[in-house]
């Protein structure tokens, strides 16, 4: 009886670690060192930190629901109650986010840049891939409509993890924004690991999925299933425009695909011929304007005249 116990007690203490060190590979997914970012997007002349300092901006520190703070910073060159917010992927931070903020400073935007939880100088212990962040955009849409005023007219643009979460954030029981750019999102995160299980481990993703869950369950109270922007995406009324590059391997295509398909209402879809996961703008950069005009023209202005 005693031997059992203690081959019952091996087997439990390993199932534990096993399971202790899926969901911190989950929750602690690696980052870029904010150092790297910076200098990435210098080299590729992607950021001008001389134009950025000229431009009017505040940096604040939004209130999280969940007891920390989110770095943001907003610049404001236009006398406008047009506004947007950008959400970046999992281990990038606000830096990466700069990019597409000239875009729309450009076309007479106010912008607004923050890091996620547990990214650049924001708060937060774990990454959840768009759950926990999704309350934390809501803190975000609600402070700025707050300083902004009742007029405010928004956007919220995305990339990767950061599209992901502005569609669970879009398919709460508010639509709070007028309009969404899902830069190459995922459509079901219990989908998107177990591609990438089969793709990188070449373990049957069952086997490991079930385990991860359970402890992600215990220890951030959420499930993977939870994470799905598929299961919310016909909760979302206001338009949508879907990017993604056609050679993107990491997270496929067909996601976007598939989202832009169940999508109700006014959508575009921009499929990219160049790049790799979330460069469909570094690499298309003239096709990616084109139809953010196009977008806005078709989708957002007309339907809101």
């Amino acid at each position: 009886m005693r031997k059992t116990l203690r081959i019952l007690s091996k087997l439990l203490l390993l199932f534990a670690s096993f399971g202790v060190f899926l969901s911190n590979r989950i929750m602690f997914f690696k980052k870029k060192d904010d150092d790297l970012i910076l200098h990435r997007e210098l080299e590729a002349g992607r950021l001008n930190p001389a134009g950025l300092i000229n431009l009017p901006k505040r940096e604040i520190l939004i209130p999280s629901s969940f007891g920390y703070h989110l770095k943001a910073v907003i610049f404001e060159p236009h006398k406008t109650n047009k506004y947007m917010i950008f959400c970046h992927g999992v281990t990038e931070n606000k830096t990466n986010s700069v990019k597409y903020m000239n875009l729309f400073l450009k076309r007479g935007f106010n912008c607004l840049i923050y890091d996620h939880r547990r990214h650049g100088e924001s708060g937060g212990i774990t990454t959840s891939y768009g759950h926990y962040e999704k309350f934390d955009l809501k803190s975000v849409v609600d402070w700025l409509k707050k300083d902004a005023g009742p007029e405010l007219f928004l956007g919220i643009h995305g990339e990767s993890m950061g599209a992901a979460t502005l569609l669970l954030y879009a398919g709460m029981i508010e639509d709070g924004a007028d309009f969404y750019i899902a830069d190459c999102p995922f459509s079901d995160f219990e989908k998107q690991l177990a591609y990438r299980i089969k793709k990188g481990l070449k373990i049957p993703p069952k086997l490991i999925l079930p385990v991860a869950d359970l402890f992600i369950k215990l220890r951030e109270n959420y499930s993977l299933r939870d994470v799905s922007p598929i299961s919310v995406i016909d909760r979302i009324k206001k338009p949508i425009l879907f990017i993604h590059s056609q050679k993107d391997d990491y997270v496929l295509p067909s996601m976007t695909k598939e989202l832009y398909d169940q999508k109700k209402g006014p959508k575009k879809l921009f499929l990219a011929v160049n790049g790799v996961h979330a460069q469909s703008f570094n690499e298309n950069s003239a096709e990616y304007e084109k139809m953010i005009d196009e977008f806005l023209h078709d989708c957002v202005y007309e339907k809101k005249q």
